[in-house]
C-alpha cells in the first residue's frame, strides 16, 4: 500500500490508506516521553537535532522546533503534486480526507494540486518512489549539516556527542545507519534502545538497552 503505484492505478485506494493514517495520527497524543526528551535536549550546551524516519509529525506536536528536525522519509502533514508539476510542497492544514470505513477507499473529492489541479499525494518517501519531492527534507538536511559542523568544532575542544536512538531496527535501517555514521564521524557515544535489536558494532562506543522507548526514556532521564 505504501507505494506511488496505488495513486497511479487506484487513487481512491492510495488516499484511503494514507487518509486513514492521517486521521489516526491527528487523533493520537504523543506520550510523555516526547516531553522528557525535549527538556533534556534543550538543556544541552550545543543544542540538539532530531533525525527520524517517522512521518506522523508527532515530534512537532510535542513541541520540538521545526528547524531542529530531519524527517528523512517526509511528513504526512505535507502534500505534493503527484505529477510533480513544480517544486511546491504545502501543508495539509485542517483538510480532511473522507474514507469509507467499509471499503477503506477515499471518497471524492481527493486532495488536488493547487497549481495544476491534478492529484495530490503525501510528501512521503514510499517504496519504489521515484516521484517523491525531497526539497523540504533537503532543507532540513542543510540545517543539520551546519549544526554538525559546529558540533565537530566543539569535539576538538573536548565536548562529546551522544545519540539517543529509539526503535530503529534492521528491516529499514535508515536511522540505524545514520546513528552509527554520526557517532563515528563525531567520535560520540550511541545509546541504542530496541527491544529485539539493540546490538552496537564493536568499533563504536555505546550502551545497548533492550527496552521499549518510553521505559528507556523514563530510566535514562528520570
Amino acid at each position: 500500500m505504501a507505494s506511488p503505484d496505488r495513486f497511479a492505478d487506484a487513487p481512491e485506494i492510495g488516499w484511503g490508506f494514507y487518509g486513514h493514517r492521517l486521521e489516526l495520527y491527528r487523533e493520537t497524543v504523543p506520550h510523555g516521553g516526547f516531553g522528557q526528551l525535549l527538556r533534556f535536549a534543550q538543556s544541552r550546551s550545543r543544542g540538539f537535532f532530531v533525525f527520524t524516519s517517522n512521518v506522523d509529525g508527532h515530534f512537532q506536536s510535542a513541541g520540538f522546533p521545526e528547524d531542529r528536525m530531519v524527517e528523512c522519509h517526509g511528513n504526512i502533514t505535507h502534500l505534493q503534486c503527484f505529477e510533480n508539476c513544480g517544486d511546491r510542497i504545502w501543508e495539509v492544514g485542517d483538510s480532511r480526507v473522507v474514507v469509507d470505513t467499509k471499503t477503506m477507499r477515499a471518497v471524492e473529492p481527493l486532495p488536488c494540486c493547487p497549481s495544476c489541479g491534478g492529484l495530490a499525494r503525501p510528501n512521503i518517501l514510499m517504496f519504489g518512489d521515484w516521484g517523491w519531492n525531497g526539497a523540504r527534507t533537503e532543507c532540513q538536511e542543510q540545517r543539520f549539516r551546519r549544526w554538525m559542523e559546529s558540533i565537530e568544532t566543539g569535539t576538538e575542544k573536548g565536548l562529546r556527542t551522544v545519540v539517543l536512538e529509539f526503535g530503529a531496527g534492521t528491516a529499514v535501517p535508515t536511522v540505524r545507519r545514520f546513528s552509527e555514521w554520526f557517532c563515528a564521524r563525531t567520535r560520540g557515544h550511541l545509546i541504542r534502545v530496541n527491544p529485539r535489536e539493540a546490538e552496537i558494532p564493536d568499533q563504536l562506543a555505546g550502551v545497548e538497552l533492550a527496552l521499549g522507548a518510553r521505559e528507556a526514556i523514563e530510566r535514562l532521564l528520570i
